[in-house]
């Protein structure tokens, strides 16, 4: 397998080859492309994010990093719809990303969960037909963070030129790599489909329905960095197959915010202060050999609390980080088992459906 192609691939893909390989050598090509994949996209990120905030000011910087995720997945994962379609599926995802978080701080408190729920729920609907791919989890992310860091007035035109930018990109992209699937499905295809004995359907209400509440909730109340609890709940939710029972990721998720908060402040205290800046950086690389959710979980807490340290400082910010996150994945336990009590059961296939479909 040539170099390049191994770069593309996903490090749990890399790590089965590894674990398939019969000699030292073949592993060590495998280790060095993961290890050559990491770097490459930190190094990216650096650059992309950097230029991006750069120009159109630093209050931006969430989006840019929403659209260097999104760059990086719609490279392999399309919507599913014929091009034409996409296209515009990606300029809606855009202006709901750029205008959802300003309209949450401009509306009476009473509209928080229908804006909430309208915005993200469209957001999943019209991006996410196979949620097993990634797009759900990506998209939520993009959302929670933005809503975490709005933006108004002259700011706000800042972004919504970033959006654009950021949709040339983007653009280019989905058409040079999807260009020729889907050519039969339309937008309109997936809209009357709608079914909540449809799981994807289920799970994309359920997400928006937990989501809406949990950011409404820290919006009110103004709790510190609210989005983490968004990120816990959303990351709860995004679970797929549908399931009710949401207890397994729970533990993963507060394991490894503990384990990565820690771990952080550890090293934070055990190092110059030059050495700070780089520990957001040192996450990104470390989650590149990453496959299991506790890991990931972990190295996420870097950039996070390495943003957070400069803020409430490092205690104030390892304290909160595990706080928020609890509560969180708290909420959506909860909400998980209520809604699959009230709801879901009415409208789940039953088992005979189930076998039928397949």
């Amino acid at each position: 397998m040539k170099l390049y192609d191994a770069l593309q691939m996903d490090p749990s893909i890399l790590k089965g080859k590894i674990t398939a390989c019969q000699t030292k050598k073949e592993k060590l090509y495998y280790w060095v492309a993961i290890a050559l994949r990491s770097v490459l996209i930190v190094a990216f990120s650096i650059v992309f994010i950097s230029a991006l905030s750069g120009v159109f000011g630093s209050d931006n910087t969430p989006l840019a990093v929403a659209l260097f995720c999104i760059m990086l997945g719609i490279r392999f994962v399309n919507f599913e719809y014929c091009i034409g379609d996409s296209l515009a599926t990606l300029a809606m995802s855009l202006a709901i990303l750029v205008l959802a978080a300003t309209m949450a701080i401009i509306v009476p408190p009473i509209l928080l969960i229908p804006l909430h729920f309208v915005a993200f729920f469209a957001l999943l609907y019209i991006t996410t037909q196979r949620p097993e791919l990634g797009n759900g989890g990506l998209y939520s992310f993009a959302y929670v963070y933005l809503t975490g860091n709005p933006v108004i007035g002259e700011a706000l035109v800042r972004r919504g030129m970033m959006a654009l930018v950021g949709y040339g990109i983007c653009g280019a992209i989905l058409f040079a790599k999807h260009r020729h699937m889907h050519k039969e499905t339309r937008f309109h295809h997936i809209i009357k489909k709608f079914d909540l004995s449809n799981l994807v359907h289920l799970w994309q209400i359920r997400m928006a329905i937990g989501v809406s509440i949990i950011l409404t909730v820290g919006q009110i109340f103004g709790v510190e960095r609210f989005m983490w609890m968004g990120f816990a709940c959303a990351s709860l939710l995004s679970e797929y197959p549908y399931s009710g029972n949401t207890t397994t990721r729970f533990w993963h998720r507060i394991v490894g915010a503990v384990v990565g908060s820690f771990a952080f402040f550890a090293l934070y205290q055990l190092t110059l202060d030059s050495f700070h800046s780089f520990m957001g950086p040192l996450g990104g690389l470390c989650l590149g050999f990453c496959t299991d959710y506790r890991y990931k979980t972990a190295m996420n807490c870097f950039g996070a609390l390495m943003l957070g340290a400069g803020i409430y400082g490092v205690q104030g910010a390892v304290v909160l980080r595990i706080v928020n996150t609890v509560l969180g994945v708290a909420f959506g336990l909860v909400f998980a088992a209520i809604f699959h009590k009230l709801v879901a059961v009415r409208f789940l296939p039953k088992p005979e459906t189930k076998m039928q479909q397949q």
